[in-house]
């Protein structure tokens, strides 16, 4: 009865076919099955009306069909989530992954989002890896990098502007899945890699101080994943690359610029504004219009085509990104507006304004004044703009044992610390080159240039002594005979 019924709603309207509920109420009333329960009926109703269906040509069978790839010719490109601990914070970041479809061989990439300048650089860094592009079709879902609209229920795609620039530069044939989670077994390939990286190296979840640091690692990932098999190949990853390699069509000599150009005006506040995030420049150009390069996991900002600030690419939407050294020269007029600044907290968080920096700004306002204290400390903030920071802090650390509570003190003996470095250095080639070269406390001794000579093993100076017989020629009324109108 209920078969029937679930085949008289082949042609009922959409919205006018039975339920499992409203077959059960049926049963109850027309039939007095009571010994039935709603669970049977609803388990059978779910498994039937789907086999009707096909039964009735109505719905095909989900059965696929085995297909065989062509070395060089097909790849399929998708992007998953992933999580990860950067700087000690849980984000969720982007894995793109491009994946060859004959050898199986995949290149990704993590990045801050899955914007189109991560789609581009993605493409981009797999190409240069892979040496080549496959000269057959890329399969792609309906990514918004890619596509601006889907026509109908067609495979017909209007593809954005940039997109279309970028396959055009390197040669790429797009193949678009059908929209939803009907597509999705289209590129299957991609789907199950980007499960088995994630899967395989990303568990237990990874912690780094940068994503550059982070695809440092997904490359070297790659690359071992060459020794794996995949299903029941009898050939690796890395042998059916080495067939598939060299058929791939080669890379264009120009490079396609990935990262996409604005140009903001920058506030009063020396930021500029960004997808909807906020970046510093140097406070001097506020008030003009800055160039700015973003790329997949950081900015470029540039004051014509010189580059003036770098940042790494927020995550989120209405957040901001200071660097405390575009306030300095501000902040030498403002030395009161330093201890609420958000650029001194984001240095403190960012582990760049540490403990010593506190601790001699604490000295330092105690033996000068508040205003002229946080002077000195900020002429000392400059020093990190052509000193290392390991030796600006060993500056201060060792001003503040000594008391040494001015601006030149620290500069003097960071100097210091870098001869010492150096010596070090002379004095232990094979020692690390962070390690210190003296106890605490402890002066370094000055050395002379032979000295230094002497412990470097360098060759002695041959050369002669200079003469100055040729500038007698200059002297006037010089005399042949050096004895001739002497007094006797």
């Amino acid at each position: 009865m209920i078969d029937s019924w679930l085949r008289d709603d082949l042609d009922a309207p959409r919205k006018q076919r039975h339920t499992a509920k409203r077959i059960f109420d049926r049963l109850l009333d027309e039939h007095d099955a009571h010994e039935i329960s709603y669970g049977m009926v609803r388990d059978y109703v779910a498994t039937r009306r789907r086999e009707i269906r096909i039964e009735a040509g109505r719905e095909p069978a989900a059965t696929f069909i085995p297909q065989e790839h062509l070395p060089g010719r097909e790849a399929e490109v998708d992007f998953g989530d992933v999580a990860i601990r950067l700087r000690g914070e849980l984000v969720t970041c982007a894995l793109f992954s491009l994946r060859l479809s004959y050898s199986g061989k995949a290149v990704q990439r993590i990045s801050a989002s899955a914007g189109q300048e991560a789609f581009f650089e993605g493409h981009a860094h797999a190409f240069r890896v892979l040496g080549g592009v496959p000269v057959g079709k890329i399969r792609y879902d309906n990514l918004k990098a890619a596509v601006a609209s889907v026509i109908g229920f067609s495979r017909q795609r209007v593809e954005a502007d940039r997109w279309t620039a970028f396959r055009s530069h390197y040669g790429i044939e797009a193949f678009y899945c059908q929209p939803g989670i009907q597509g999705a077994h289209e590129k299957g390939g991609v789907e199950g890699q980007i499960g088995w990286f994630r899967r395989n190296h990303l568990v237990p979840i990874p912690e780094v101080d940068s994503l550059s640091e982070l695809n440092s690692l997904v490359d070297e990932w790659d690359l071992a994943d060459e020794t794996r098999r995949i299903g029941s190949r009898a050939r690796t990853v890395g042998e059916h690359f080495v067939t598939e390699q060299p058929l791939l069509a080669p890379l264009p000599v120009e490079v396609f610029e990935t990262g996409r150009w604005f140009t903001p005006r920058v506030d009063r506040y020396a930021q500029v504004t960004v997808r909807m995030n906020k970046y510093s420049v140097p406070a001097r150009l506020v008030g003009r219009q800055a160039r700015v390069l973003l790329n997949a996991s950081d900015l470029i900002i540039y004051d014509g085509k010189t580059e003036i600030a770098r940042h790494e690419r927020l995550m989120t939407k209405g957040a901001t990104r200071v660097d405390l050294d575009h306030y300095l020269e501000v902040l030498l007029r403002k030395p009161g507006a330093l201890p609420g600044a958000t650029a001194l907290e984001q240095a403190r968080a960012s582990g760049r304004f540490t403990q010593v920096h506190d601790a001699w700004w604490a000295a330092a306002c105690k033996a000068h004044g508040d205003a002229d204290g946080t002077r000195a400390l900020i002429e000392v903030l400059m020093l990190h703009r052509h000193l290392p920071h390991e030796q600006v802090v060993a500056g201060l650390a060792t001003a503040l044992r000594a008391g040494a509570l001015t601006a030149d003190a620290v500069a003097l003996e960071a100097r210091k610390h870098e001869d010492t470095a150096d010596d070090a250095a002379l004095d232990h080639p094979t020692a690390h080159v962070g390690s210190e070269a003296y106890g605490e406390g402890e002066a370094p001794a000055v050395r002379s240039l032979t000295e230094r000579r002497l412990r470097a093993h360098l060759p002695a100076d041959t050369r002669p002594l200079p003469s100055v017989d040729k500038y007698d020629q200059l002297l006037p009324n010089r005399r042949e005979n050096p004895n001739e109108g002497a007094a006797p």
